[in-house]
């Protein structure tokens, strides 16, 4: 329940256009010289010329990748149902599809024949059926499959996609929520003597919400989300709540089967309080709907305990902050006996489950770039479940993942490594067994990457700043080859020893690459993520700076060889830093922000950015916005620097690279814009050939300018 951030939350996979070093052919890894990057070649060039498997990692082998993701165990922890997400090369995109794994022999089988995606795997309370969701035939609907030798039906025929299934405790009912739609706000309209096969406009487009648009949705059908619920075994779906608010998911029935409760802002402001929501219980025969929660900040994702007496839900108090750690907390069903189980442990819970005695709950959250699971206690005890978590995508290495547990305690979770994307893995007490290989002939061929962690004190105030060096293959210590700094979005986010595409593809050019957390980051308590709180960008600049520099005392980093990129707010303090420092050969700005008045007014977040990371709207405090704007050092900059963007981004919008663009352009330094077409922020890696590409133009910019470019006389 982190606050809104840069970072979009889609999977992202990648691709092929190859335009620069990484589809070269490399050198035995055993004998290469990893400091020199390879030089450009044509992939037919490559494939005529080779007499051996392609070792280095290359755009081609992104359409080779696969991922698990949404590991449901059943409640006799007998079978795993998983969601595969592979990309296919007819179609340029990742394809979902729900696999059944044996727990005792890891035997694995697709879930069943449909022509087309299918998602969302949500088991039966007695373990029988499989809910989920499937594109068949057209549009997202709700289907069940009877897994002991029965079929599947679909059970619905909506208009709009349903999600946060969740049956009820006798598997007679399924709730979800589904968007309603409303004819929306209409002022005017075009004469009415429009002639017979007349061509005229498209009629005119009228909004009235504050939030109008949204990335990876466009600009948002009038409409409201609502809970519904169908009989298990086919019939009308019900509509069960109403009004002008957003009812969402997660869902969570009572024991009886007579209430649900979920979370919603139902507030006249709801527009303007983007974080606010309380938890809600619903009647189901009835209607009435009624709040359990009622401070000022988010409460959220409630979770009814086995016996039925508690409601464990997320949430935080709304001090205006730009992070909060998110807390877990229990109440009795009537809302009654509210208390934080996390109020002294300094971690934010991203996912909970309750553990089947319903002594203690299950939750998942990040410590130092790794994702765990750890069980607390309704007295606050803690301990350890699961480590190794991962899944937050596959271009960078974010962190991530998801679990879930079965009645007898055993975790089903997503996790991977540092030269491996995640896989179905399974704990029950002990070590994890890893249950999927879905990428084993990827694995067996290539040669990737080591990745180090590294740590360095901040010069700014000392603090440990942690960091990740992915290696080029055969990397031998004591080279010194060009350096890459990538950061990482959010900015309240974190980077791991996790897989990442885009690193995997610069380190077999020949780079490092360098994935530090910065101050702001989350993941080492919420001290050090509101470092940055209203002064971002600001001192996370001397962490970045500082990890550099100790990757250069290592040994690792070429000094006379630095590059810089990040994406959203990694893009932010890329920007930021080419306007601190010439010290870097070249930079790439991908989907940055560059003005917050700017930012503040057209970003998918109205209501947010402003108050919450600024403290002020832009004509209130006009001068801090400018302060913090990196377009407020363009004057400085004089390093070649790229400007990439996905299209259709409405979180940091196309304007914001435009006009460091056109900035740039008019001071004479070296510049270039690319927009990815049809990409939002948070999908501008999730089709293959254009992650491929963009990571192959910015491999094509370092080499452009890897000798350094001298400004004009008098610059």
């Amino acid at each position: 329940m982190r606050k809104l951030a840069f970072l979009g939350a889609s999977l992202i996979l990648l691709a092929a256009q190859s335009a620069a070093a990484q589809d070269a052919p490399a050198p035995d890894a055993s004998t290469a010289p990893a400091a020199t990057a390879a030089a450009p070649t044509s992939a037919s060039a490559v494939g005529s010329a080779r007499t051996a498997p392609e070792r280095r990692f290359t755009g081609a082998d992104l359409f080779d990748l696969s991922i698990a993701a949404d590991p449901q165990i059943s409640p006799n922890g007998q079978r795993i149902a998983y969601v595969r997400r592979s990309n296919d090369i007819m179609t340029d995109r990742a394809v979902s599809s729900i696999w059944l794994i044996d727990t005792a022999t890891g035997e694995e089988v697709p879930l069943g024949a449909n022509d087309g995606a299918t998602f969302s795997p949500r088991w039966s309370p007695d373990g029988k059926r499989l809910a989920y969701v499937s594109t068949a035939g057209g549009a997202p609907q709700l289907w069940v499959r009877w897994l002991n030798g029965g079929g599947a039906v679909r059970l619905t025929g909506l208009p709009t996609a349903p999600s946060s299934l969740a049956w009820s405790p006798d598997g007679r009912t399924i709730a979800y929520t589904m968007l309603v739609k409303d004819d929306g706000p209409s002022f005017g309209s075009a004469p009415r003597n429009k002639p017979e096969g007349a061509k005229w406009a498209e009629p005119l487009e009228v909004h009235d919400l504050l939030a109008y648009r949204a990335d990876g949705e466009g600009y948002l059908e009038p409409g409201f989300e609502k809970i519904f619920a169908v009989p298990a075994t086919g019939g009308s779906p019900r509509q069960l709540t109403f009004g002008p608010y957003h009812d969402t998911g997660p869902l969570s029935w009572s024991r009886d089967g007579r209430t649900l409760y979920f979370a919603a802002n139902r507030k006249p402001d709801w527009e303007k309080d983007p974080v606010e929501s309380e938890v809600y219980s619903l009647d189901v025969a009835s209607g009435a709907v009624a709040a359990l929660t009622d401070r000022n900040g988010p409460d959220a994702s409630p979770l009814v305990s086995p016996d039925g007496s508690r409601i464990a839900y997320l949430g935080f108090d709304d001090k205006l902050r730009a992070y909060e750690n998110t807390q877990l907390y229990v109440m009795n069903r009537d809302g009654s006996g509210k208390r934080s189980l996390t109020a002294n442990w300094d971690y934010s819970v991203d996912a909970i489950q309750w553990a089947a005695d319903g002594k203690s709950v299950y939750a998942q959250y990040d410590d130092h770039g790794e994702t765990k699971v750890a069980r607390i206690g309704l007295d606050g005890a803690v301990r350890t479940a699961a480590t190794g978590l991962s899944g937050g995508g596959l271009d960078r290495p974010y962190t991530g993942g998801s679990f879930s547990v079965s009645d007898g305690g055993a975790i089903a979770f997503t996790g991977g490594a540092a030269t491996r994307p995640a896989e179905v893995q399974l704990a029950r007490g002990g070590p994890a067994r890893i249950l999927t290989d879905l990428n084993r002939s990827l694995r067996e061929v290539k040669s990737l990457g080591e990745v180090r962690k590294i740590t360095v004190a901040s010069s700014h105030d000392g603090k440990p700043i942690e960091g990740w060096l992915t290696l080029p293959p055969g990397y031998r210590d004591g080279q010194r080859v060009p350096l890459i700094l990538e950061i990482h979005g959010g900015p309240f986010a974190a980077y791991g020893g996790h897989f990442s595409t885009d690193n995997q593809l610069y380190a077999a050019a020949g780079y490092a690459v360098l994935s530090p957390n910065p101050r702001g980051s989350t993941s080492y308590g919420a001290a050090f993520a509101n470092e940055i709180d209203k002064a971002y960008p600001g001192n996370d600049y001397f962490d970045l700076i500082s990890i550099v520099d100790r990757a250069v005392e290592l040994g690792v980093a070429d000094p006379n060889a630095l590059f810089v990129t990040g994406g959203s707010g990694g893009g932010v303090l890329t920007s930021w830093i080419v306007g601190k420092t010439d010290r870097f050969k070249a930079a790439v700005a991908q989907k940055p922000v560059i003005n917050w008045t700017t930012q503040a007014l057209t970003a998918d977040g109205p209501g947010f950015f402003g108050p919450y990371w600024l403290g002020a709207q832009p004509w209130e405090k006009p001068d801090l916005y400018w302060s913090l704007s990196p377009l407020s050092l363009v004057g400085n900059v004089k390093t070649p620097t790229l400007v990439i963007v996905g299209a259709e981004d409405y979180r940091t919008p196309v304007s914001e690279s435009e006009q460091y663009y056109t900035a740039l352009r008019l001071r004479g330094v070296p510049t270039a814009l690319i927009k990815v077409p049809g990409a939002s922020h948070g999908g501008i890696a999730a089709r293959p050939s254009q992650s491929a590409a963009k990571a192959s133009a910015i491999l094509a910019w370092f080499e452009k300018y890897r000798k350094g470019w001298t400004p004009p006389a008098g610059e």
